[in-house]
């Protein structure tokens, strides 16, 4: 039997769009947007939805009326009216396959580019100067740091194993996650307060839901260790960012990694741009070519589930509240 995808994603080229028909299950059709902006041809003619970025509304889902599910490709569903899909009783997957990886490495690379100095070495160099020495008591080593994890789901727990072959301790905060394996030697904290006192690097690791909106705010900012620093490869909206400039300016916090921001891209005169402790990237930490293919194997392979009558894989329930 043949279904119609419609794989909304506003920021895909050619590449991406080849890399998604690879997968596409014979027989069906993919449907991309137009450039218009206006995606109501594409809704009122899929019966699946595979959502790579964009917000999905209720007057979307209005103009759906085959649409069986949705489908993300990653784990991020701050965007989706999930209470629309309630009411229609459309299920949405997540695709946490192909996200974990390159996440976590992404992570470390962040932690590492912080403590090492890199972007303010490497920039030097360009500029024709040689700081061998200028940079050494400002460099730092992860070994023997106490990394803060907070969310420990799948991604965090790829972080912590990263970070323990580098020596270091890993602590996290997750009230839904209550024991770990004895194989990953990570310590729960009892409360984010007591993980933010303890951490030299935060990592933030959770969803995006109405309970974890700005968790790093201007009091939980001024509950870090001081001299720590900050790293978010999660979702924009955990972290208030005129709080977090403010914290950078007080010299509380001693730096700052992101791949992910509230609005992206930034803004010209964004408050944390143009920052010597500050460094962002473009919400790469998932975007690799080899997480593209596996992503698209099991973002099809889970539709083709739900067309057997099969429930699903990681459809989305009550979301996570980290504040407790």
């Amino acid at each position: 039997m043949s279904f119609t995808v419609f794989y909304y994603n506003p920021n895909a080229n050619a590449e991406v769009y080849a890399a998604v028909r690879a997968e596409l299950p014979g027989g069906w059709t993919l449907l991309t947007p137009d450039g218009t902006g206006n995606h109501s041809r594409e809704l009122g003619r899929c019966d699946f939805i595979l959502i790579a970025d964009g917000a999905l509304t209720a007057a979307d889902l209005e103009s759906a009326p085959r649409l069986r599910m949705i489908q993300h490709q990653g784990v991020g569903f701050d965007k989706i009216d999930l209470a629309a899909c309630a009411a229609r009783g459309i299920p949405v997957a997540l695709n946490p396959e192909g996200t974990s990886q390159g996440v976590a490495e992404h992570t470390l690379l962040l932690i590492l580019a912080l403590y090492k100095q890199l972007p303010a070495a490497a920039n030097a160099v360009n500029e024709g100067r040689w700081p061998q020495w200028e940079l050494r008591l400002t460099s730092h080593e992860l070994a023997g740091k106490t990394l803060g994890l907070v969310g420990f789901g799948r991604i965090g727990r790829e972080v912590a194993r990263r970070a323990l072959a580098f020596d270091a301790k890993v602590l996290y905060f997750d009230p839904h996650v209550s024991e770990v394996s004895s194989a990953l030697p990570a310590e729960r904290a009892g409360s984010l307060a007591s993980l933010l006192q303890q951490a030299d690097i935060v990592s933030l690791h959770a969803p995006l839901t109405g309970g974890t909106r700005n968790i790093m705010n201007a009091t939980t900012l001024a509950g870090m260790k001081p001299g720590a620093i900050l790293i978010n490869t999660a979702r924009g909206g955990l972290v208030d960012e005129i709080a977090l400039a403010a914290a950078l300016d007080s010299g509380r916090i001693a730096g700052v990694a992101l791949d992910v921001l509230a609005h992206e891209p930034p803004r010209a005169d964004h408050p944390l741009l143009r920052r010597t402790n500050v460094l962002i990237t473009p919400h790469i930490s998932a975007g690799t070519s080899e997480a593209l293919a596996t992503k698209m194997h099991h973002a099809f392979a889970n539709m083709l589930r739900h067309t057997r009558g099969e429930s699903p894989l990681h459809c989305v329930s009550i979301p996570v509240d980290l504040k407790r």
